[in-house]
Order: C-alpha cells, then sequence, then structure tokens
C-alpha cells in the first residue's frame, strides 16, 4: 500500500475496551499435540463408521438367510465337542497325541449341506486309509531293500503314485465325485512314505492318524444331521422350483436363472451323497434336476433376446401392432400360466392333471399366431410396397420401411420359439415326475393368467 501498511488478508477478532481502546485477537496456531489429538479422533471415528457398516450388512446377512447364522453355530458346536480330546486326559490318550487331526478334520470338511459334509467326510477318510495302506507297503518294500535302494524306491513310487493321482483329477468322473479325495491322498501318502519313523512306529502313527480323522468326520455328520439339517436335495429342489416360479411372473426373472448353472450341479453332485429324507428317497433322480434346470436356461435365453425386442423401438404401422397384439399377448399369457402349473407341480411333487389343457391352449395360440403372421392384412402390404417405391423413386437404398417391421415379427417369431422351448420344460418336468413318482393331483393347475408381454 502507499502507506507502507502491510494487507492484512487474515480474518481478525476485535474486542472493544471500555476505555475506548481497540484490541485485535491474534488465532493462536495450533500445537503438534493438538494436531495429532485430531488425526486421531478422526481416524477412530472413521474406524468406527465402516465398523458399524459392516456389522449391520453382516446382520442383514443373517437376517435374510437364518441358515448361514445357523451354520456358524453348528461349526462352533462341533469345534467344541471335538475339543474335548484336548481337555480330557482319557480321550487325549486314547487317540495318542493326535487330537489336532480331528481338529483339523472338521475345519476343512464341514460344510453348509448335509451332502457337502458327506462328500468331504467320505472323500477324506478314503483317502487317508488308501494313502496310508499304500504308504505303509512303499516304506517296508524299500526297508527291504537295503539303505542303499531304500531312497529311490520312495521316489519312484511318490513320483508314480502322486503323478496318477493328480492325472485322475482331470478326470470328468473323478473330479465331480473324489477330487478332494485324490488331493488328500497325495498329501497323506507323500507324509506316510517319506516318513522317518520304523516300521512300527508308523503303523502306530497311521493308525492314530485314521482314528482322529474318523472321528472328526463323524463328530462333522452327526451335528450337520441332528442340528437344523440342510439338505442339499431339498435346497436344489427348491432353487429349480424358484426359477419355475420366477420365469412365470415377468421377464426381469430370467437373469437369475441364467446364472444358476453352477449352482445346480453342485447341489446336485452333493444332492447323491445324502441318504433319504423326507419326500427324497433312496437313489432320487438328481441327474433330471439338471436336465430341468438346462431346459429353463434355454427359455431364459429366449425371454433374454424377446425382451431386448420388447425395449426396443418399434415403428411398424398401427394396423400391423393391432393385428399381432391379441394373438402375442394370448400365446404369452398361455405360455406363463403352463411354466406355473409346472412350479407348482415341482412345488407340491405332484401331478397335474390339468397340465395337458393348458399345453393345449398354447399350442392353439401358437397356431394362430402363425396364422396371422401369414395372413398380414393387405393395406399393410400396400402401405409397405408403397413406402418402399417412394424410397426406391428418390433414388435412395433406404430400407427403413421395411426394418421397421422386423422387431415386431421377431418378437412373434420368438413368442413361437418360447412356446416349443416351453414344451421341451414340460417333457423334462414329467419325466422327473415319473422317475420320482410323484403322487397325482386332480386339483393342480393355475388358472391365472400372467401376460411376459
Amino acid at each position: 500500500m502507499t502507506n507502507g501498511q502491510e494487507l492484512h488478508t487474515t480474518l481478525e477478532w476485535r474486542v472493544h475496551a471500555p476505555d475506548g481502546t481497540v484490541e485485535i485477537l491474534v488465532q493462536e496456531e495450533l500445537g503438534p499435540r493438538w494436531r495429532l489429538f485430531r488425526w486421531m479422533h478422526g481416524l477412530v471415528a472413521e474406524f468406527i463408521i465402516k465398523l458399524s457398516t459392516f456389522m449391520l450388512k453382516a446382520w442383514n446377512i443373517g437376517v435374510n438367510d437364518p441358515k448361514k447364522f445357523i451354520h456358524c453355530l453348528k461349526v462352533g458346536t462341533a469345534l467344541s465337542l471335538v475339543s474335548l480330546f484336548y481337555y480330557m486326559r482319557t480321550l487325549y490318550e486314547g487317540v495318542g497325541g493326535n487330537a489336532m487331526w480331528a481338529v483339523m478334520t472338521v475345519v476343512v470338511v464341514f460344510e453348509y449341506s448335509i451332502g457337502a459334509t458327506l462328500y468331504k467326510c467320505v472323500n477324506r477318510a478314503a483317502g487317508t486309509l488308501v494313502a496310508g495302506v499304500l504308504g505303509f507297503g512303499v516304506h517296508w518294500m524299500a526297508i527291504q531293500c537295503g539303505e542303499e535302494i531304500e531312497p529311490i524306491v520312495l521316489e519312484i513310487s511318490v513320483f508314480l503314485l502322486a503323478a496318477a493321482a493328480t492325472f485322475s483329477r482331470f478326470i470328468p468322473t473323478v473330479k465331480a465325485r473324489f477330487d478332494y479325495g485324490a488331493m488328500v491322498f497325495i498329501l497323506t501318502f507323500c507324509l506316510v512314505s517319506i516318513s522317518g519313523y520304523r516300521v512300527d512306529q508308523l503303523f502306530e502313527m497311521a493308525h492314530h492318524r485314521l482314528l482322529t480323522v474318523t472321528l472328526g468326520a463323524s463328530i462333522c455328520i452327526i451335528t450337520s444331521m441332528l442340528v437344523c439339517p440342510i439338505w442339499a436335495g431339498q435346497e436344489l429342489h427348491a432353487l429349480i422350483t424358484r426359477n419355475l416360479e420366477k420365469l412365470s411372473e415377468s421377464l426381469d426373472a430370467y437373469k437369475c436363472v441364467l446364472n444358476s448353472k453352477t449352482s445346480e450341479e453342485s447341489m446336485a453332485n452333493f444332492a447323491r451323497w445324502e441318504p433319504a429324507h423326507g419326500d427324497f428317497k433312496f437313489r432320487h433322480p438328481w441327474k433330471q434336476y439338471l436336465k430341468v434346470g438346462a431346459a429353463i436356461r434355454s427359455c431364459a435365453y429366449c425371454i433374454e433376446t424377446l425382451n431386448g425386442c420388447i425395449n426396443s423401438d418399434i415403428r411398424a404401422p398401427e394396423t400391423l401392432k393391432k393385428h399381432l397384439k391379441d394373438m402375442c399377448v394370448s400365446l404369452s399369457s398361455y405360455s406363463s400360466n403352463v411354466i406355473k402349473e409346472l412350479a407348482a407341480m415341482m412345488k407340491t411333487m405332484t401331478k397335474s392333471s390339468s397340465i395337458h389343457i393348458s399345453i393345449g391352449q398354447m399350442n392353439i395360440a401358437v397356431y394362430e399366431l402363425q396364422d396371422a403372421l401369414k395372413n398380414v392384412p393387405s393395406q399393410v402390404v400396400v402401405q409397405i410396397l408403397q413406402a418402399s417405391n417412394n424410397s426406391i423413386n428418390k433414388e435412395t437404398t433406404n430400407t427403413r420401411p421395411l426394418l421397421e417391421i422386423l422387431p415386431l415379427a421377431t418378437i412373434a417369431s420368438l413368442l413361437i420359439e418360447l412356446a416349443s422351448r416351453v414344451e421341451v420344460i414340460v417333457k423334462e418336468v414329467n419325466q422327473l415326475a415319473d422317475q420320482a413318482d410323484f403322487a397325482l393331483n386332480s386339483n393342480s393347475g393355475s388358472k391365472e393368467t400372467h401376460s411376459i408381454t
């Protein structure tokens, strides 16, 4: 400034004293301790917010699916039971101090469903037993060959058996049912065959190891089956039923159907390991559920394409829209009715005596729509030809008039294709009903009509 005074760019607080003087209050800078306190306070507050958000999400997961919370309690119960081998001297001495293997067995084999738990228990026990016997035999044979040849025999046996077991995991049948057992076999065989114990000590160790694995697996099976059992077979049955219900209710439901293939295959694999329970008898046709699921997904793919056509901008002549509208709505309604009846069959595990009537109505609607596509009103054809001639007279290659009717024709064709895929679902569900001996229900069948267009 011209007066040589400095320009204050910060805010000032002024206090007017009674004697008329003015005192300017200068803000003191925060000290390092105060700044550290504020930083730590913000850090703690942010941690508390994130922790509360996480706890809220975890609570919602438990509320939405209480079975997950029950599963956690079952795992805790099983581990508490197996830990008694540490706290009770009699039990601890009975397993030779190898109680840790029982704890490890519970941790690695206890799964959400009974089928998955049985799958891992049987695989672990079988893999441990076979590997222990072979490892003991190889170890004994290597000792008989002398100290010089012993390492060679052990190395060759480890290479051959580990390579063979690993290759077996690429075979589809073995991978689906015994993949975990092959992995346990490789681990146990290597531990037993290359151990430095004498034969008598090795036999005792293998015996205790197999005993602890059996005890841990037994505790898992008993806990899983007695405490709020969760059957993979029931989960698979409910999944297929829900997919049918969602497929019949609206077009948006097809997305969950398309993503359920992995879950269906996993549940079907685990369901084969479960004993008869409830309405699911011995040798229940679990493979047929996969065929039903594949038919449902095939129908969902068609609906996905249909959904894209419906959401597109259709500028076909109004006369043509009115000509096809009623038939399309009728066909979609009857198709939805058939799927709802199939869902009711699956849910109640009963055969429907009225499903053939619904299929007949759907087929009649297909014939009517096909006939409507063949007999397009002449005035609509004239309008399209005139529009095309005008484009040609203007010396352009514009085919817009013809392209405008393609989405509508595609929708009609997709509805016809959808009806044919619904019939495939009917075929697969009926085969399931025959194989599983569904009871006959004369009152089954839904009379409600839901349009999917």
